[in-house]
């Protein structure tokens, strides 16, 4: 064998098969057959191979991964880490049926912002496992690295899989002191992207005009989509200090920047943007008193979006479906004070005003961007006004007919007050239409919030309607009902004598629910008093 054949030549010869590809001849010795030759010659091609194999000169060894000087988990919490880390997908044949146990993977975020409010560092065995659940979920990121902690940042350099964790969000990085200018200089100039996103929010929690002097020192070399982050990340600590910075962005060359520029100038009411746009919005708006009847809207929209509009952040091209009237009309209301209003019809009331006729079909648009204004503005008695009182529909409300604009009008409001106006639209007219504003309640729910939606649960039950129509909401109500609910939710997992009329085999799914309802509240006491060190009443296991 003269060994002048390639490694390449002989692998096409396997591949292909001796009987359609003859080795090359310097492969065949006298009287052998072709395979057994094949696999000589690649036998010697391996042996060399090897034997000529240089080693590879060895790599610098990486940095130490930095301190972590968080508490360590207790250990019964580090054991149910590792269990909610576990894939504990169901089997395969279930036809969709979840059973009475627990969802363990929609309970890791509840586990993980109560580790980080009591002062956890995550175990090192179990970063691997918790970097890789955050890789598959965003909802989880924020979370999970800020549970990771430095050293999750430094294991995700070592892996392309992870590297969400350098340019999403902090990831737990050491922070230089806001008071060391040098430092916080160094590492706003040569750090990641990551680690400038949590620097400079860092700086704006405590000096928020050091946070936009900061900015401004690299504003004109960053990327379009960098500039786009940071600006969204001074809307912590918005003052009218921040004017100047925000005007002069309403020049960038990115039209997103504009864009943002544009709202959190709008969210300034003294701003002179907001002046501006409201000059534009009064001369849109205005009451007529001379009709026969009440006083009533007249509105007048804009008839074109000049130069001056469109740099104060009006967008001139309305979305497919949308007259171009309307939707300019749409940005200069929700972008002007709500102040405004009262002097302009007529020293009303938010009250009064959202009952007032509007002539021409111009209500819901009208009332649209008065919604936008008040999410925008934080203003929760143009929120209140809006939503009009939970017991009336909301078609026939005063203002926000979608829940979508209902859903972010109660996230201006106080948490408790939150919470009774869903209880009492629950009360009022079920569970068909109350998921999102059931998503902006704090968690755990109110009393008085969650027995109107176990109540509800249970009225549809008696009513043989199907179960697994509510499912988003028993799901829900697992993660977001008191875990002290659970002794009084027992008498709810029998399974009740079905009604006449009623789905068949209903009761059995209803029973089945109600079981992992009450399972999934006593894991989430047991949980958190493995957290808080208390051995608590019980501590249910989740194989």
């Amino acid at each position: 064998m003269t060994g002048t054949t390639s490694w390449e030549e002989l692998v096409t010869s396997a591949l292909l098969g001796t009987d359609r590809r003859t080795p090359p001849a310097d492969v065949m010795a006298p009287g052998q057959d072709a395979p057994v030759a094949l696999l000589d010659a690649a036998a010697l091609h391996t042996l060399r191979r090897r034997a000529g194999l240089l080693p590879a000169r060895a790599a610098a060894r990486p940095e130490p991964a930095p301190e972590d000087d968080r508490r360590e988990l207790p250990e019964p919490a580090r054991r149910r880490l590792a269990q909610l880390l576990a894939d504990r997908s169901a089997p395969a044949g279930t036809g969709g049926r979840r059973g009475t146990a627990p969802d363990l993977t929609e309970l890791l975020p509840q586990w993980l912002t109560a580790a980080n409010d009591h002062g956890y560092r995550a175990p090192a065995a179990a970063l691997p496992a918790l970097l890789d659940a955050a890789r598959g979920r965003n909802d989880l990121r924020p979370h999970a690295l800020a549970f990771a902690g430095p050293r999750g940042l430094w294991l995700a350099r070592f892996n392309p899989d992870w590297k969400f964790a350098l340019r999403g969000a902090s990831g737990g990085a050491v922070l230089p002191g806001v008071q060391d200018s040098e430092a916080v200089r160094q590492l706003w100039e040569q750090g990641l992207f990551a680690e400038r996103v949590a620097l400079l929010a860092a700086v704006r929690a405590q000096d928020a005009n050091a946070a936009r002097a900061l900015l401004a020192t690299t504003w004109s070399t960053e990327r379009a989509e960098d500039r786009l982050m940071f600006l969204d990340s001074l809307r912590a600590g918005l003052s009218d200090l921040d004017e100047p910075f925000f005007e002069e962005a309403l020049s960038d060359r990115s039209r997103n920047v504009r864009a943002t520029a544009s709202e959190l100038l709008s969210a300034l009411p003294n701003s002179a943007l907001a002046a501006r746009m409201a000059a534009r919005a009064a001369t849109c708006v205005s009451l007529d008193r001379t009709g026969p009847t009440s006083p009533t809207v007249i509105v007048e929209a804009p008839h074109e979006c000049d130069a001056d509009m469109q740099r104060d952040g009006v967008s001139p091209t309305p979305p497919s479906g949308r007259g171009e009237r309307s939707w300019w009309l749409g940005q200069l209301v929700e972008a002007s004070p709500l102040s405004i209003w009262p002097e302009r019809l007529g020293g009303r009331t938010p009250e009064d005003i959202v009952t007032l006729p509007v002539l021409d079909d111009w209500t819901d648009e009208l009332h649209a961007a008065w919604c936008r204004a008040a999410v925008r503005q934080r203003d929760a008695r143009w929120a209140r006004a809006l939503l009009g009182p939970p017991a009336v529909s909301p078609v026939a409300g005063p203002g926000a007919s979608s829940l979508a604009e209902r859903a972010k009008l109660l996230s201006t409001l106080p948490v408790a007050e939150r919470a009774s106006w869903v209880a009492e639209f629950i009360a009022a007219h079920g569970l068909s239409e109350a998921f999102q504003l059931l998503g902006v309640c704090a968690v755990p729910w109110s009393g008085p919030l969650g027995r109107a939606v176990v109540d509800a649960l249970d009225i549809a039950r008696d009513g043989g309607s199907y179960p697994w129509s509510f499912s988003g909401v028993m799901g829900l109500a697992e993660r977001c009902l008191d875990p002290a609910e659970a002794s009084h939710l027992e008498i709810l997992t029998a399974t009740p004598d079905e009604a006449e009329g009623a789905s068949p085999g209903a009761g059995g799914y209803w029973s089945e629910a109600f079981q992992r309802l009450v399972s999934t509240l006593r894991l989430r006491a047991a949980m958190l008093s493995e957290l808080t060190g208390d051995p608590g009443p019980e501590r249910p296991d989740i194989t």
